[in-house]
Formats: C-alpha cells, sequence, structure tokens
C-alpha cells in the first residue's frame, strides 16, 4: 500500500509553479491531473480504468446493473480486497465512458480514503457483500465538492482524450494523403513503356 500512496500523493501534489501562490485550486489540480495522466489510444474508459487498477496494484471491477432505479447512475465501493464500479448498463457509450471516469476520479483525488459511514447502496448490489464495504460512494449529489471535483477531473480527461483522438485521425488522413499523393506523382512521372517501345519501333525503321 505504501506504492500506491506514493503514487496517488505523485497526482494531487501541488504543482510547483502554484506550490508558492497557496494552495491549488481544484479546477488547476483536476486540470494538471488530467493533464498528468497516461491515456490509452485510442481512448476508452474501461482500458483506463484497468490501467489504472494495475499502476495502484489494486484491483478495480466494473460491474455493470441493468433496470436498478433505486441504483444511481454510478457507485464506487471500497472494500478492504478491491474497488468496484457499479454503472448503468442501459445507457450511451459517451455516458457510460462518463460514469466509469467520474467513478475513477473519486480514487484519483483520494476521496475513497476519507472516513464515513457507507451510504447503503451497496446492499442493492449483489456482486458486493455488504460486510465487506467501507465505503461507498454515489455519484448523485453534485453539491458535495467531492462530488463536483470527480464530475470536474472525469470532464478534463474525456476533453484531452477526445482532443489527443482527433489529433491521431488528423494525423492518419495526413499519412493517408501523403501516401496517395506519393503514388500519383509517382504515376505521372513514370516512362510510357508503349511510347518508348514505339520510339524503338520509328528508329529501327530509320
Amino acid at each position: 500500500m505504501a506504492g500506491l500512496a506514493g503514487w496517488n500523493r505523485r497526482l494531487t501534489r501541488p504543482s510547483r509553479r502554484e506550490s508558492g501562490r497557496g494552495p491549488e485550486s481544484p479546477w488547476r489540480r483536476c486540470r494538471r491531473i488530467a493533464e498528468e495522466l497516461p491515456l490509452p489510444s485510442p481512448f476508452d474508459a474501461a482500458v483506463f480504468v484497468g490501467e489504472l487498477a494495475r499502476r495502484r496494484g489494486r484491483p478495480i471491477e466494473l460491474l455493470p446493473v441493468a433496470g436498478r432505479v433505486a441504483v444511481p447512475c454510478g457507485l464506487l465501493i471500497t472494500t478492504a480486497e478491491a474497488d468496484y464500479i457499479v454503472y448503468d448498463a442501459d445507457t450511451t457509450e459517451l455516458h457510460r465512458q462518463h460514469i466509469l471516469l467520474h467513478e475513477a476520479a473519486h480514487l484519483l483525488c483520494g476521496h475513497h480514503e476519507s472516513d464515513g459511514p457507507s451510504a447503503g447502496a451497496a446492499a442493492l448490489v449483489r456482486e458486493v457483500p455488504p460486510a465487506l464495504v467501507r465505503r461507498v460512494l454515489g455519484r448523485t449529489v453534485y453539491s458535495d465538492p467531492q462530488e463536483q471535483e470527480a464530475e470536474l477531473l472525469a470532464s478534463f480527461i474525456l476533453h484531452r482524450a477526445g482532443r489527443e483522438d482527433a489529433r491521431r485521425r488528423r494525423r492518419r488522413r495526413g499519412d493517408a494523403l501523403s501516401g496517395r499523393q506519393a503514388r500519383l506523382g509517382w504515376l505521372v512521372g513514370a516512362p510510357h513503356q508503349d511510347g518508348a517501345a514505339d520510339g524503338g519501333a520509328d528508329t529501327d525503321d530509320a
């Protein structure tokens, strides 16, 4: 667990530029964390969560839940051995990615380490025995500062992922266009073999 704590401290420490100016604002801190994180390419939130679990040295299980209206669209459930992200399976792909990132942002910000009783929502998720639950963070109360911070960090990550994916698509299109131009240039500049043959015939006749 020492490695995990050190990794989280490295992400959430004040930046050098901000350290001499008092506490770093949540907006700047979330933006900095989002820019420092390694992102999969192309971006996929489930792959991102898997890589986050590997770096933290602690499993993160994704549990899709369908048709459970009593459960918020996203939950982070922390146990002694693993973390569980419960998400609404009956939603769009973009919304699913945002839910996963929001709950992962709770982990990145260290919200799961704060003391507090279980919200009781884990009892609605059969896959996680309630006796094992240490903390439940439900994605429902956006007036809570932790929820606002997690939402902000998730938005920054999605924005950066979209920017980098768009840049990669433009680069691929540019490479494809360069390849077509090169092939076209070769065809235009290549000698016309029929003409060369005709020229040879004219020389023989002369």
